[in-house]
């Protein structure tokens, strides 16, 4: 039986970090904070993001802050986003996962009604067999949300399932619902970071794949 890999869109198949950061340094300058570098962004970043925040500030922010400081980074990131591309490779390795014989799906904590669209222009859904985004409030984990994303996949077996991600959040996420995970140093966290969730580590997608084929091989 063939792995299922399931892919994040932000920050992993979705090559969207510059876009990240600027808007990240335009929702801080709304909020009169200073301007982070990519490093360290990379450094401090990490789910929930309202931690994060913490990191930077010092305290965790309260509701009403947090709505403000979601909605400007939201508001900054769509406007641009639209110019940000596929990762290097990433709709021809697609294909040939697909071509190989593996299941693929996306699960993405970005808006789901925002999700679809952009994965649509970029011509590739037709690669997964199942696209889901958040639905709720924003800036939690996405644990419970992979349990969802994978009880909904017919015939795949938890085991057999290897997440990719750019997060440490998507290591935990794939612990949770018992699947196996590799993460890419291409978004959001540095390679320190992503070294601490104890799974394998990467640089290119092509070796996340070759990663995870080793995971469920046998």
């Amino acid at each position: 039986m063939n792995a299922h890999l399931v892919w994040d869109w932000n920050g992993t198949l979705f090559h969207d970090i510059d876009a990240v950061l600027e808007a990240t340094n335009a929702s801080f300058a709304d909020l009169g904070l200073s301007p982070i570098t990519l490093d360290r962004y990379r450094e401090l970043y990490c789910v929930p993001v309202p931690k994060f925040y913490e990191r930077l500030i010092g305290r965790l922010p309260t509701d009403a802050e947090w709505v403000v400081m979601d909605e400007a980074f939201h508001r900054h990131y769509w406007e641009r986003a639209g110019n940000c591309g596929l990762a290097e490779g990433a709709a021809e390795l697609l294909a040939a996962q697909q071509h190989a014989g593996l299941t693929q799906s996306l699960c993405s904590l970005a808006p789901h009604d925002l999700l679809i669209p952009i994965v649509r222009t970029h011509g590739i859904e037709r690669h997964f067999v199942r696209m889901d985004g958040a639905t709720g409030p924003s800036g939690g984990g996405k644990a419970e949300q992979m349990v969802r994303h994978l009880a909904a996949l017919e015939g795949v077996s938890p085991d057999r399932v290897v997440v990719i991600g750019d997060a440490v959040d998507d290591a935990l996420a794939a612990a949770h619902a018992g699947a196996h995970a590799v993460l890419y140093t291409g978004g959001s966290h540095s390679r320190v970071s992503l070294a601490a969730a104890g799974v394998p580590v990467v640089d290119s997608l092509a070796e996340a794949v070759e990663a995870a084929r080793r995971l469920t091989a046998g």
